[in-house]
């Protein structure tokens, strides 16, 4: 079981985001059973009195405009932030920030990155950056383009490291 914890500043945008269009890609190809895929905030700001935000409903209508929430698996209507915590780091195997900034914020809270799972979601492209925040940008297609870059990069880096076999590729 490889087990994925996206995060970004709220958990309202980019994490959830890249939380459900790596669960569509990977429920596309039929290895949805190899994972185990969530996101998280480094920040409270989404969250009040103990319950988060659900995802902002721009980045619902970008997962929607490419039919994503569709299926059991893919379903975001439950989704809620969350922070990130510091048994996170021991239980995921990669985690993966939208932004240099926001591996900066979870190192505070899970502590040094001494098995370097952190890293940036487009750390695996061949164009290593920063995913823009949309919710500054209000560029959510923008924003949906380059999750599925950074999910389709980390597939592949996955299946070359031979951690995974993908039969099912995704045109």
């Amino acid at each position: 079981m490889i087990k994925v914890l996206f995060i970004c500043h709220g958990n309202i945008c980019r994490s959830p985001m890249s939380e459900f269009i790596l669960k569509d890609m990977v429920e596309k190809r039929g290895i949805q059973d190899q994972f185990e895929i969530a996101s998280a905030a480094t920040s409270t700001e989404e969250i009040w009195n103990g319950r988060g935000n659900p995802i902002y409903p721009p980045a619902q209508a970008e997962l929607r405009k490419h039919k994503i929430g569709n299926t059991a698996y893919t379903n975001f209507s439950g989704k809620r932030a969350r922070q990130v915590t510091r048994e996170d780091y021991g239980y995921y195997d990669y985690i993966l920030c939208a932004e240099t900034t926001n591996i900066r914020n979870t190192v505070r809270i899970t502590g040094e990155d001494t098995e370097h799972k952190i890293k940036r979601l487009l750390d695996y492209s061949k164009d290593p950056r920063n995913i823009a925040d949309p919710w500054y940008t209000g560029d959510f297609g923008v924003t949906y383009t380059d999750i599925c870059e950074g999910c389709e990069s980390f597939l592949s880096w996955l299946e070359q490291e031979g951690h995974i076999s993908i039969t099912n590729k995704i045109k």
